[in-house]
């Protein structure tokens, strides 16, 4: 079977990570055209003995790393999630994207750049926290329980965030998150006077576009399968690493951090 045709099922998602690399579909378009091109001249360059997903983009990154740092250089350093990319050091930019992006493990993410695998451990590490650094903003906590609101409000910290309040009801809710502005929003279902905080994020959001996560232990009020379901919900109790795991990805992907 020829390199064509065996890498041919890869390409589509070759020309997503290219894109998520070099911050623009043009401009990772034009690696991967200069990888097939010089690949077309000399067939024995990739490694047919790999994976040929794994040959493809150890091929690709033979090219890249040839100019790469040229386009690092003019990439535009925005509030979208390219940008938050983009701000990563390009070694890191590369582990995270190959394993977070396209699902390869620490081993074939090891050989397609040519490192050793703790070095891919140690990039991916490094990235998520300058990832982390980039997501640093004000979050409100709606919670009427004080240990779980105490425990709440520790977590985000220890993320680096700034905690601007912790209300109870909804018309506290709302009233906070006016006068605020937070980037992130903690909110519980059950409030303190029997408001609901599902009404409370909803009058937040018709006058804020920000990432709400629910944490509750009544999530079958919001999975019910009859309209937009939240992107994020905990159940309670919840473990420490799910809320951390939770708020990074809602504020990295948040359309509000993306427009």
């Amino acid at each position: 079977m020829s390199y064509v045709s065996q890498f041919a099922p890869h390409l589509p998602y070759l020309r997503r990570y290219a894109r998520a690399l070099t911050g623009s579909q043009d401009s990772g378009d034009a690696y991967i055209k200069a990888s097939l091109t010089a690949l077309a001249a000399d067939p024995s360059r990739a490694d047919m003995d790999m994976q040929p997903q794994v040959a493809l983009y150890r091929f690709f990154h033979l090219i890249w790393g040839t100019t790469g740092a040229q386009l690092d250089s003019g990439a535009e350093n925005d509030e979208t999630t390219s940008g938050k990319l983009q701000a990563l050091a390009p070694i890191q930019r590369q582990a995270f994207l190959l394993t977070s992006l396209e699902g390869f493990s620490i081993t074939d993410t090891a050989v397609i750049l040519d490192v050793s695998s703790a070095d891919v451990k140690r990039l991916i590490d490094e990235a998520q926290a300058d990832i982390e650094k980039q997501l640093v903003t004000q979050v409100m906590i709606i919670e009427d329980e004080p240990v779980i609101a105490a425990d709440i409000e520790s977590l985000v910290e220890d993320l680096g965030h700034t905690v601007v309040g912790i209300a109870t009801t909804r018309d506290e809710a709302v009233a906070m998150a006016e006068k605020s502005k937070p980037g992130l929003v903690l909110c519980d279902i059950q409030l303190a006077d029997n408001s609901s905080g599902i009404d409370a994020a909803q009058d937040i959001l018709a006058d804020q576009n920000i990432p709400i996560i629910f944490i509750t232990a009544f999530p079958e009020r919001l999975l019910t399968g009859e309209k937009p379901e939240p992107t994020y919900l905990i159940t309670k109790p919840f473990q420490e690493n799910t809320v951390k795991a939770a708020i990074g990805q809602a504020l990295f992907f948040h359309p509000a951090q993306n427009e």
